[in-house]
């Protein structure tokens, strides 16, 4: 209603004025149905996807345009209330637009403005032949959100160009259904790596958030989506290590299952997973929620010299300017983006390669990691590992793709 008066001060033009309550109308008959029906209904998930998108685009510009408006009511109370001023009404539509148009783009380009990270990690325990070795990180694809074959395929040329020795993957390759990936495994089976592919499973993957007919079908889903893996070439990693070999030496690498704080499922064993593995392997982690390093990695008995996770999709919101790094996510997990360091453990937060809920991307752009780690002869030495960082930050250099 408040934003409504700036818009009828400047127009009487009834299809406008009309318009413009016929989408908030839409905006409520959409979650009512949602209510009424039940996330499990068909379609429901593309729907959830719209109306979110829809109320970004109609609140979020009168929220930034309330300001302008309240002031002038400031005003207009020691003026005995006259009519609201057209250009103060101007003025609040043209703020408003900045934030509608930055949303449009945020679903249009956003979502496809693909960025690679690189890393470069070095360690005094790690087997000199793996100096130099290059790993391509990829999280939360979500391949239920996608509808641009272009801007996908986009994505996975640029991971291709990295020609990175191994690729990894830290989880939710669906929203909820392994059916979901029909459409792209041709398009992901395209990956390459000289030391192989290999995957986790995310919170997402189990179908714990939508409607089953029986418990037999939601596990008939998880077996299918576990074979989807292995049909895009990638070998998955259920709470269990691997052995990679490089010219007479190996690393280990360390798959764990989904485990996340609070009311998430705790699917993941460390300990389970690291039982074959000695002490003095040089340790890869893969665990897709972030929370599990805090929680499990850094505590655990054995030590894990780097851990991979993905999850938080740095909100898709958020702004990452000249070293300056915010998102509202990082109010629930402390390490929701880049790299993070503690006690010589490492812990690289992927931004995800999809986008679930909101159809878009804003500030924190779809993420491609090139991870390069190198043996630290000089601390191999004097016995010293990487400097500690300071704070939590993201330290990589970025390379953004044309926005498509």
């Amino acid at each position: 209603m408040y934003f409504f008066q700036a818009v009828s001060t400047l127009t009487a033009n009834p299809f406008i004025l009309w318009a413009y309550w016929l989408v908030d109308f839409m905006i409520a008959a959409g979650f009512i149905f949602l209510v009424t029906q039940g996330r499990g209904a068909a379609k429901s998930q593309g729907l959830i996807a719209s109306l979110m998108a829809l109320t970004l685009l109609v609140f979020i510009p009168k929220i930034f345009a309330m300001p302008v408006l309240l002031a002038e009511d400031i005003t207009r109370l020691f003026r005995h209330f006259p009519p609201r001023g057209i250009w103060v009404s101007e003025l609040a539509v043209f703020i408003a637009a900045i934030p509608f148009f930055s949303l449009m783009y945020g679903m249009t380009g956003g979502r496809h403005r693909y960025k690679v990270h690189r890393v470069t990690l070095k360690f005094p325990d790690l087997p000199e032949a793996f100096d130099g070795f290059t790993i391509t990180q990829l999280s939360d694809i979500h391949a239920g959100s996608f509808s641009s074959r272009k801007g996908v395929e986009k994505g996975i040329a640029m991971v291709n160009r990295q020609q990175s020795d191994m690729i990894l993957f830290t989880g939710d390759l669906v929203n909820n259904k392994a059916t979901e990936m029909d459409p792209w495994k041709d398009t992901f089976a395209q990956l390459q790596a000289r030391h192989g592919k290999y995957s986790v499973l995310g919170n997402h993957d189990y179908g714990d958030y939508t409607h089953w007919e029986s418990e037999a079908a939601k596990a008939e889903n998880l077996v299918n989506l576990k074979g989807v893996h292995k049909e895009i070439g990638f070998k998955l990693l259920l709470n269990d290590a691997v052995e990679i070999s490089k010219d007479g030496q190996a690393i280990k690498l360390i798959g764990v299952e989904n485990w996340g704080k609070g009311g998430f499922h705790k699917y993941g064993s460390l300990t389970k997973a690291t039982a074959n593995v000695a002490d003095d392997d040089f340790k890869i982690l893969m665990s897709h929620d972030p929370s599990h390093w805090e929680a499990k990695t850094l505590e655990h008995e054995k030590h894990i010299n780097l851990a991979l996770a993905g999850h938080t999709h740095g909100m898709q919101f958020g702004i990452e300017l000249f070293g300056f790094q915010w998102s509202p996510v990082k109010y629930v997990y402390p390490q929701w983006a880049g790299l993070y360091e503690r006690n010589g453990k490492y812990l690289y937060v992927n931004r995800g390669f999809g986008f679930l809920g909101f159809k878009g991307r804003l500030g924190i752009w779809p993420e491609i990691t090139v991870i390069t780690l190198k043996h630290d002869h000089a601390a191999a030495t004097v016995g010293k590992t990487n400097p500690p960082l300071n704070k939590s930050r993201n330290i990589s250099k970025t390379i953004a793709s044309p926005a498509y």
